[in-house]
């Protein structure tokens, strides 16, 4: 009889929350369970979007105590773009113990979404928000924090929804449990529990499988874990705008616009069709996805020229060691595209080939009809703990007697990407707080910035002129003479915040001076990489000063600019500017970046060239950098070089008095300067040495050994395999010379550093004009000597790998 009862108030709360509609309006899927629960209320209310909530307050599926080890507050602001419902009320958990809700449901999956707005609750520091929340033994977030989490999200937000799908067995409960971090509290502003079809996503017949597994695609991936949970990281109507959950098909999932997550410029078009009738099948149901995902798309364009230089690229930033779920949705709209063998294209999900020939009109059976495919990748642990998912389409080519498709081009309507849990059931991220765009987009949001008045900004400074005043007096030693608009004073209060405390999670370098944090500073608003130096290095604090010095005066933009430092309780702590894309080594030899381009490596060099050329001539005192290797050269969001670790360069104390140091130098020895080698000597032409870096496996790695490549007439033998077809002979010719020049083994025969930039500015045209002259010119395979580039194919086009693609594997590009 209770179970009777209980079912009967799930069907009552069923058609009481859902969203007023008319015969006509109905979606395609009802829930047989849904419920909405408003945290912190003790009225039931309706939200903007038409849906009804019950008061937790007042609600059967809260704990009989909730009063008594919980507390509800109301948030000290409402944004104007939320609604009251639910979020302008939560559920505060300040005990160290278990609250948990219980929701009576059917066997099978369903949404679990919470709802955050993290902002100051009973005046509670919002930023000191830490806990964990476990749904039927799943771990959904381990120390979360959801300001933090938002403050990295692009386009900026201010509340946060996190969805689940849990798969609920024979126990027919949902349980959600939330448990505050030790001296720390937990929120909640709403949850909302959601059926679903039971086989959307994942089909529970392990004899049945769709999905392939990225690194098998002849292997079908069948799902192992019963009960199973996954975490939606991504949903995306791609190439249309933004559809609000409910003009769902019933779930009330939110299908959110792509742009943001675009590589590039290369956006491609976004063709739209009027009158279309989307044509749903039994593989692919009404309830899949709504209509408006499948009858708008984003495509590559009308040149099949242009299409063929590029991949149509999107990255998702996830959490390594976890498998994904990637779903892919398609439907041909376009009235060209009728047949067969019209647009077909490659996908490769995570550098790696998905699909070689994809055609939708094969897969769908004709226009207007949707199709979707599922592939599971795993994103192994790697020394990052956040790693970029690249999703890239390139135009598909033929080779041989048989007729290529008729339009170079590739189509995309939408993307799902879900993590799946681990065998321990664990989904939670290692790193804490996630970011859910990508992160060479990412700005972080300062969320009071633009409320501050300019009398309350004059106040401020004051007030924190004042404090640094009262620091100086009180420690005397904490603030440096430097002039503010050099270098910036942190307090080790500030470091703290910014790390996290010095958070291990948040290292993302180490070396003998100390460890390197990615930080948040400014609120949040800027990202910076913090070198605290080891207290037992051999740095000392006169090192400290004279680094502080010498860094705060240069300014250039392929230098890694210090921004600021910390002198405060026994610490000494350097803050520099974050660069994105990591080291120029990473690029070089680890598997997971993109491939570099042969234009790209022509940009690091010469940006590389103009940082060692700024120290060389362009400071008062030249400055020896004399460590220059891949891992010292990082690169930034577009791939532009910044030449760092200048605490290693020594400072010419008599500018040109002096034309050498007698120092010792620490690095690899195939980057060294031979004349130094043998002589001790260090001058500027030491710089040269190193400054082109053949992109070779590290064992392979001498620059000497190399140069006599050039000589011998072999170099091409050594090129990249990957770069074969995008190398203009002339343009090699003239790399490797300016190679032989840059080696030589006396320094006074070697090229001044801005000799160099203005040869590789030399070989970058000439590539140019190569690749121009070539454009009209009908291309077939033969030798450098007969047509200039390195190896074309028989399809009579250059075989050029995309500049914003990721790394292709295998035979990828064969096709």
């Amino acid at each position: 009889m209770v179970i009777f009862v209980l079912y009967l108030s799930t069907i009552l709360n069923l058609f009481s929350s859902l969203p007023i509609t008319t015969s006509e309006t109905l979606p395609p899927y009802t829930p047989t369970d849904y419920f909405l629960l408003n945290c912190g209320s003790s009225s039931n209310s309706t939200s903007l979007d038409g849906r009804r909530w019950e008061g937790d307050s007042i609600s059967k599926f809260s704990p009989r105590n909730i009063h008594s080890v919980s507390s509800s507050s109301e948030a000290s602001e409402q944004d104007p773009s939320l609604s009251q419902v639910p979020y302008m009320t939560a559920r505060i958990f300040d005990q160290q113990s278990k609250f948990t809700y219980s929701f009576p449901v059917s066997c099978g999956p369903k949404f679990l979404r919470l709802y955050f707005y993290p902002t100051s609750y009973s005046n509670r520091d919002i930023t000191k928000s830490f806990f964990s929340v476990i749904a039927n033994n799943f771990t959904l977030l381990s120390n979360f924090n959801a300001y933090l989490s938002i403050s990295a999200s692009n386009p900026s937000k201010t509340y946060l929804v996190k969805e689940f799908i849990i798969d609920v067995q024979n126990n027919q409960s949902l349980d959600i449990t939330f448990i505050p971090s030790p001296s720390s509290y937990a929120f909640i502003n709403g949850l909302e529990v959601v059926s679903m079809p039971n086989n959307l996503y994942i089909s529970r017949n392990q004899y049945i499988s769709t999905v392939t597994l990225i690194d098998n695609p002849n292997m079908p991936f069948y799902f192992q874990m019963n009960p199973f949970a996954l975490e939606t990281l991504y949903r995306l109507n791609v190439g249309g705008v933004l559809v609000s959950n409910v003009d769902d098909t019933g779930m009330f999932r939110v299908w959110d616009q792509d742009e943001d997550y675009i590589y590039g410029a290369a956006l491609g078009t976004m063709p739209h069709q009027l009158n279309v009738s989307i044509k749903y099948t039994i593989d692919t149901p009404p309830y899949t996805a709504p209509e408006v995902v499948y009858s708008t798309s984003r495509t590559m364009g009308e040149d099949a020229n242009v299409n063929l230089q590029y991949n149509l690229t999107w990255i998702f930033p996830v959490d390594a060691g976890f498998f994904y779920l990637v779903r892919l949705h398609f439907c041909e709209t376009e009235i060209e595209f009728t047949h067969v063998n019209q647009r077909v294209f490659s996908i490769f999900i995570y550098n790696q080939t998905a699909e070689n020939q994809e055609d939708v009109i094969a897969q769908s059976g004709g226009s207007e009809i949707p199709v979707h495919k599922d592939y599971v990748v795993l994103v192994p642990k790697k020394t990052q703990a956040r790693q970029d998912l690249w999703l890239a389409l390139h135009p598909y080519r033929s080779r041989g007697k048989f007729s290529g498709p008729q339009y170079e081009d590739a189509i995309l309507n939408g993307v799902e990407i879900f993590k799946l849990n681990q065998s321990d059931g664990n989904l939670a991220s290692m790193v804490g707080p996630t970011s859910s765009a990508p992160e060479n987009k990412m700005r972080l949001l300062m969320r009071h910035k633009n409320r501050l008045s300019p009398f309350m900004m004059a106040i401020g400074f004051l007030i924190g002129a004042l404090l640094a005043l009262l620091s100086y007096m009180s420690t005397g030693k904490n603030v440096s003479t430097l002039p503010l608009n050099l270098c910036r004073y942190f307090s080790i209060m500030d470091i703290k915040v910014a790390t996290q405390n010095f958070d291990h999670q948040l290292v993302i370098g180490a070396g003998r001076f100390g460890n390197v944090y990615k930080g948040y500073i400014d609120g949040g608003s800027t990202v910076v990489a913090i070198k605290r130096l080891n207290p037992l290095s051999k740095q000392g604090t006169r090192g400290f000063w004279t680094k502080i010095h010498m860094l705060s005066k240069l300014h250039h933009a392929n230098l890694v600019a210090l921004i600021g430092y910390c002198n405060d309780q026994d610490e000494m702590i350097l803050v520099y500017e974050y660069v994105a894309r990591g080291t120029l080594y990473s690029h070089l030899y680890e598997t997971e970046n993109p491939v570099l381009t042969w234009k790209q490596c022509i940009h690091i060099c010469i940006s590389t060239a103009h940082g060692l050329n700024y120290l060389h001539t362009g400071v008062k005192d030249t400055i020896i950098h004399h460590n220059v290797n891949p891992t010292n050269i990082l690169l930034d969001e577009r791939l532009l070089a910044k030449v760092s670790n200048l605490c290693l360069s020594k400072l010419d104390p008599t500018s040109m008095s002096q034309s050498h140091f007698n120092t010792l130098v620490k690095g690899g020895f195939e980057y060294m300067d031979l004349e130094y080698y043998h002589r001790q000597k260090l001058t500027e032409k030491s710089d040269v040495w190193p400054a082109l870096m053949p992109d070779l496996p590290k064992e392979q790695v001498n620059l000497t050994q190399w140069a006599k490549n050039y000589h011998s007439g072999t170099l091409a033998e050594i090129i990249n395999p990957c770069l074969r077809g995008e190398i203009a002979s002339e343009c090699l010719h003239k790399f490797g010379e300016i190679a032989d020049c840059c080696i030589r083994d006396r320094e006074i025969d070697r090229p001044a550093m801005k000799d160099v930039v203005w040869a590789l500015q030399l070989a970058h045209q000439v590539q140019d004009n190569a690749e121009k002259d070539m454009d009209n010119v009908n291309r077939v395979e033969v030798g450098i000597e007969d047509d200039g580039f390195l190896g074309f194919d028989t399809s009579g086009t250059k075989a050029i790998p995309s500049t914003s693609h990721g790394h292709i594997e295998g035979n990828a590009w064969e096709a």
